[in-house]
Formats: structure tokens, C-alpha cells, sequence
């Protein structure tokens, strides 16, 4: 058999199949076609040498905003995720009912990155930093929500609320009530529900009593209104929205993540369900820059290279509900791989306070190949 492609002699780390050996991966017609030993070069058209690198399933972040032009937060998707190792991401919110129909032809449908959304419960999206998109609460339209979502079915996996002041007013019942209108347009759309988090007014104790299985909480890790208290600690009721199936989410942010709520959760085994970026136009410049940054960063919180790629790959996919095809290296899957090289050195790192810290690794993207095909913008 002749291979269109075959990457040989990486280090393969695919926890979807508990594999972390030296190992050649082959693709054709846009798909894994085999993971194994000594593959002979002969065999493919196409060879990258991967000797000394990490080769992962492509990774996906759960969390960015890619409504370029139209979200206050949006960039151009390519620069900040496939040409970064992001094969698949997750617009979450930047565009609602209203908006969304231009977000899917003129920007994920001309993507090189694979993009899947969650709807806004607001309409409109989040368009301006100064005026929040839930302030009229008029604008979270519930029937709205599920007409779009259903009618986009293959692209929208759920819904998206963004609970803080900036958002919503300082008014805990409104929180409350964007919240239920957003539970109920999940539900109607058959999909998943993300809750953003970050006013230290109303506790998260407070809000995720409302969430089902499966829903995600993210900015879980950020200095307050998060999984860890004013006291330091996470609370008992939080500890049992995580027992009874609600997932708790990275999503770094310009604001979102401090090494010292995330040195106190992962010191109470408190570990996150997924790592993602939530990088946009106020943080692609630092602090997150990227998904292998924040990747980067666990690993500086003592995460091993294992736990992180599946927090980055396995673990989003099954969150999304495409874990049958993406997140995974398993022979006939979708060809996303990731190449990565984990270098030894001096790294600063900084988190949404400012705090910078000094690592002795980083995790740097190599090269991406999506669908069987290396990417090479140059050639789009």
C-alpha cells in the first residue's frame, strides 16, 4: 500500500489510545491509515521526519473567538489556531442568532481551521466591550436561539451565557435568568451549555446548582469568582456540580487564569476537564498567545506531557461529541496530527494578573496537518 503521507519517528502521545511511544503514523484519502512501528519511507509519497518530536492528534481548543470584525474579541482564526497547532476549535459566543448566519459563510465556512460554535444566548453576539450583550435582557431571545442552532445544527453544539457585571448588570437575578434562558435553549437545541464566570458578586455556588451534566463551566481557574474561593479553597457544593457531571474548563483568557488558584485546585486534585485558550484579540499578544502556551503553562504546574495533550485533544473532542473522529489518532479517523517539540531552557510565563514565573520547558508547534494534508498557508 502507498501512503499519501507518513510521519516517522516521533514520539506519539494519543491518549485516546493510551499510546506514548516512538511510533510512525500514516494517512490517506484525509484519514489515520495506520499507527506503527517502522513504516518504510517507500511506502509514502509524502515523508516528515517527526525524530525528537511530539506527535499528537490534532489539537482542539474549546475556547477561542474567531468572529473577525463583527465580535469586539474576534481574530482571524488561521493565525492564532491551525498555524498554531489548532486543527479544530470553538468559537464560544461570539456570535448570536442574528449574527450568526454571516459567521458561518463568511468565516468558518473559508477557514483552514476546523470550527464549530456555541451560539450566544444574546442575539446578537457579543459585538461591543462597552455595552453588554444580556444589559437588555430582550436581547436573549430563547426561541430565537433554538430556531438558529437547530437550523445550524452541524456546526452549533450548544449555547453560550457570559455571566458577569460587564455583561449583564450587577443584578444577581438577571445572571439567574440568562442562565435559565440559556439551559432552556441548550435543551431545544439538543446541545451543551457553556456558562463564563467572573464576578466574585455572585458565587459560582450560586449558579451551578442550574447546570446538567455535561455543561461546561468555563474561566474555572481565574483569580476570584471561580472554582477557588476568597478563602482559597473550593467549596463543597462546587466539588458536587463536578460529582454529578458538570465539567470545569480552563479558558486563560486576557483575565481568566492565575497560577495561584490553579496551584491551589490542582493541590487539591482538583484538575481540569479541558485546556483552552480562550485566546482573542486582547490576549494573542500575551498573556495566552496560543493553545501550546497554556498547554505550557500546566506543565509548569507540575501536569504531565500525557494529561495535558489529553486535556488539549481526547478530552475537548468527547466535551464536543465528536470523539468518534476527532481528538483521537485511532486508524480511520479525521488526519489532524500535531507536531510539537517540548524544549528545556528558561521560559517566562505570565497569567491574567500579571504574575510571571520562570519554566525550565515549553511545549513549541512544529507543524500541523489536517485532513491528511500538511499545512502550508503559502500554498492556500
Amino acid at each position: 500500500m502507498t501512503y499519501d503521507l507518513l510521519i516517522k519517528g516521533g514520539t506519539v502521545v494519543d491518549p485516546s489510545q493510551g499510546l506514548d511511544a516512538i511510533l510512525d503514523v500514516a494517512l490517506s484519502d484525509g484519514k489515520i491509515a495506520a499507527v506503527q512501528d517502522s513504516i518504510p519511507e517507500n511506502d509514502a509519497r509524502e515523508v516528515v521526519d517527526a525524530g525528537g518530536m511530539i506527535v499528537t492528534p490534532g489539537l482542539i481548543d474549546l475556547h477561542v473567538h474567531a468572529y473577525w470584525g463583527v465580535c469586539c474579541y474576534g481574530i482571524e482564526p488561521d493565525v492564532s489556531n491551525i498555524s498554531k497547532g489548532v486543527t479544530t476549535a470553538m468559537d464560544c459566543g461570539s456570535a448570536g442568532a442574528r449574527t450568526f448566519p454571516a459567521f458561518r459563510r463568511y468565516v468558518i465556512e473559508r477557514a483552514d481551521t476546523r470550527l464549530y460554535a456555541l451560539l450566544n444566548i444574546s442575539a446578537m453576539g457579543i459585538i461591543s466591550d462597552k455595552i453588554g450583550e444580556l444589559q437588555d435582557p430582550r436581547w436573549a431571545d430563547v426561541d430565537e436561539a433554538i430556531t438558529a442552532g437547530r437550523q445550524n445544527r452541524d456546526l452549533v453544539l450548544g449555547i453560550k451565557v457570559r455571566l458577569d457585571n460587564t455583561v449583564t448588570g450587577e443584578d444577581k437575578n438577571a445572571k439567574v435568568n440568562a442562565l435559565k434562558r440559556g439551559l432552556e435553549a441548550a435543551e431545544g437545541t439538543g446541545g451543551l451549555l457553556m456558562m463564563h464566570v467572573g464576578d466574585e458578586k455572585t458565587p459560582l455556588e450560586a449558579l451551578t446548582t442550574y447546570l446538567r451534566p455535561g455543561d461546561v463551566v468555563t474561566h474555572a481557574f481565574r483569580q476570584y469568582g471561580g472554582i477557588v474561593g476568597a478563602g482559597r479553597q473550593i467549596s463543597d457544593e462546587v466539588k458536587e456540580a463536578r460529582a454529578r457531571g458538570v465539567l470545569f474548563d480552563v479558558g486563560h483568557g486576557a483575565g481568566s487564569f492565575n497560577f495561584d488558584s490553579a496551584d491551589h485546585a490542582l493541590a487539591d486534585g482538583f484538575f481540569p476537564d479541558s485546556i483552552s485558550s480562550d485566546v482573542s484579540s486582547i490576549s494573542v499578544e500575551g498573556p495566552v498567545f496560543d493553545l501550546v502556551t497554556t498547554m505550557s503553562k500546566f506543565i509548569y504546574l507540575g501536569l504531565p506531557l500525557y494529561e495535558v495533550v489529553r486535556l488539549s485533544t481526547e478530552a475537548p473532542a468527547k466535551i464536543m461529541g465528536v470523539d468518534d473522529r476527532l481528538g483521537t489518532l485511532k486508524v480511520g479517523a479525521e488526519g489532524d496530527v500535531t507536531l510539537l517539540r517540548l524544549d528545556d531552557g528558561r521560559f517566562e510565563f505570565t497569567d491574567a494578573q500579571g504574575v510571571t514565573v520562570e519554566a525550565s520547558q515549553k511545549l513549541n508547534h512544529v507543524r500541523t496537518v489536517k485532513g491528511g494534508k500538511v499545512h502550508r498557508p503559502w500554498l492556500r
